[in-house]
Parts: C-alpha cells; sequence; structure tokens
C-alpha cells in the first residue's frame, strides 16, 4: 500500500447509509431514524440502555452499535449539527437547545 492503511472496521448490523442531500450519518436499518437522534437523547436524557431499548423497540446490540458509532463519528455528527443550526438560522427559525452533538 502507499502507506494508507483501511481502519480495521467491525461490520455494522444495524445501522445503513440513509439518501439524504447532506447528511452522511448512518440510521437504524428499516427507518428513518438517524443514529445520532438516539445517541443524542440516551445522553441528554441520561437513558439506561434498557430504557433506549424500551424507548425505540431495538435490540440491546443494536443500541450499542448506535452509541459507539457515534462515539467514533463525534466530528461528523457534530458537522451536521451545525450545518442543520445553520440552515434553520437562515429560515429564521432560532434553536435554543444543545445536544451532546452540538
Amino acid at each position: 500500500m502507499l502507506g494508507i492503511e483501511r481502519p480495521d472496521l467491525k461490520p455494522l448490523l444495524y445501522l445503513v447509509p440513509h439518501e439524504h442531500p447532506w447528511k452522511r450519518q448512518l440510521y437504524v436499518k428499516g427507518r428513518k431514524l438517524p443514529a445520532a437522534a438516539v445517541w443524542s437523547a440516551i445522553k441528554t436524557n441520561n437513558l439506561s440502555l434498557e430504557q433506549a431499548m424500551d424507548n425505540w423497540d431495538l435490540p440491546a446490540a443494536a443500541v450499542n452499535e448506535i452509541i459507539e458509532y457515534c462515539e467514533s463519528n463525534q466530528d461528523l455528527l457534530r458537522m451536521e449539527a451545525q450545518e442543520e443550526l445553520r440552515r434553520l438560522r437562515e429560515k429564521g427559525i432560532e434553536v435554543d437547545t444543545v445536544t451532546p452533538c452540538r
């Protein structure tokens, strides 16, 4: 190789790409649910694994995959959250809520 190593990526079972004009984060498979929405709610509301499983009707493995993915991709999620805020403000919508992604 040219000195560029591919990271050792675990295959994801519950998260998939979702067609969106500018967002690149992964979504929960079979749902229009961004991984960051679940992760933000878990962090903001101090949800336990069981509460998160119950809230979104997801298995423990899915919730753990979401947490691991989001914690490993915080720069992407932060960038997308900032872009979303910018677009909202451009439309005259003010948002005061701060989440772990922002």
